[in-house]
């Protein structure tokens, strides 16, 4: 493996190099092997790439992380090593990377099986750490599972995870995705999801952490019959930026997909949003629907909204929308005719935008503890 002089002076170079003697599966070192040589090869994604051109990396490679050896000390089955193999690590330096360096987590619920309880995956990330994440989670035909993937870090840390998702035939998943890491953290995530025969996945995606966050989102409807919800929240303060991308796959006919981010800004944080839905030409019958609505508090914050569809044919039903706007006069308006203050009514028209996307969490855990923390970033009580 031939590494480039860059990489090899990097810690993530040293640190492969040193660790890489110690993975005990040869089927899984070779993946790593091939993955760490993409990341030699392309490295970070630059702002001169089509998909990063809102975002600069560059202040994570300026970084000296401390990177874990407990990846390579877990045992991983052939079985989970072949379906490792399909992850998609030539996507960016980042998916590269993870998983060269993944710790990895299964999680397979058997088939025609109801798990009550949700399957939490928690993720902490130490000072000055990095650490790559990488879960497979396969939910076998006819079964149900809610899976609430949390990230956290109390400072500066890199968290580069990858999460892939397989529902087979007439499986149902709700899929919850909290990332509240610390204000000086840098968060890159990436979630790969196929959907089988008359699957469903229901997915809240809710961004309040990180300096820099990037997550890339995959879904791909393989079988017909399967509908899958992609929601978000993004709410950012002080000089947050925070990146979306996602990708929705209608491979076949007669799938329904349905995608509404939402996103709240104040002071001079910036949001991306990238979403593109693709209907291929065999793929009759689709329903897609995709809306990204933003909330500006400040004249300083910014959003670039991108929604795309791209339909290769007729018998379809599509849609997709974007709004970037402030608070509705009419609306503030009129709860200062009902005496209210201006304070709190803005804050209850904010709080209510924020909500429409948390109400959908029926964890009533989660749920509170993100009602406390849209509070938090109001200086609110409601």
């Amino acid at each position: 493996m031939v590494l480039s002089t860059a990489v090899l002076d990097t810690n993530f170079g040293d640190a492969f190099r040193r660790l890489i003697e110690t993975e005990k599966n040869p089927a899984l070192r070779t993946l790593r092997e091939r993955a760490f040589a993409r990341f030699a090869e392309i490295g970070f994604p630059t702002v001169r790439e089509e998909n990063w051109k809102y975002t600069s990396v560059a202040p994570i490679g300026k970084e000296s992380w401390s990177i874990s050896a407990d990846a390579f000390l877990d045992e991983v089955s052939e079985d989970v090593a072949e379906e490792l193999a399909r992850f998609n690590f030539d996507r960016s330096g980042f998916t590269a990377l993870n998983l060269a360096f993944a710790r990895v987590s299964l999680v397979r619920v058997p088939k025609d099986t109801s798990v009550a309880e949700p399957i939490e995956l928690n993720f902490v990330a130490d000072d000055g750490a990095a650490i790559f994440p990488h879960v497979l989670v396969v939910v076998e035909r006819g079964s149900k599972a809610t899976i609430v993937e949390t990230y956290a870090s109390a400072s500066k840390s890199f968290t580069d995870s990858a999460v892939q998702v397989v529902v087979e035939d007439d499986a149902h998943v709700t899929h919850y995705r909290v990332q509240k890491e610390s204000l000086e953290a840098f968060h890159v995530g990436t979630t790969e999801v196929s959907l089988g025969r008359g699957s469903y996945y229901n997915s809240t995606n809710i961004n309040l952490g990180g300096a820099l966050s990037r997550h890339d989102i995959d879904l791909k409807f393989t079988a017909e019959g399967a509908e899958a919800f992609v929601d978000g929240l993004y709410m950012l303060n002080g000089t947050q930026h925070a990146d979306t991308h996602s990708v929705i796959d209608h491979l076949v006919p007669n799938c329904t997909s349905h995608q509404n981010y939402k996103g709240v800004l104040n002071d001079k944080s910036r949001a991306v949003f990238n979403g593109i839905v693709f209907v291929r030409e065999n793929a009759t019958g689709t329903d897609a629907e995709q809306s990204n609505k933003n909330l500006l508090l400040s004249n300083d914050a910014r959003v670039d909204t991108k929604p795309q569809l791209e339909i290769f044919n007729d018998d379809v039903k599509c849609s997709h929308g974007a709004t970037v706007g402030q608070l509705e006069e009419e609306e503030l308006f009129y709860l200062l005719t009902r005496g209210l203050t201006e304070t709190l009514a803005r804050n209850l028209l904010t709080y209510g935008f924020a909500e429409e996307i948390i109400n959908k969490i029926d964890v009533a855990s989660i749920k509170d503890e993100l009602d406390r923390a849209v509070l938090n970033r109001l200086n609110a009580e409601i």
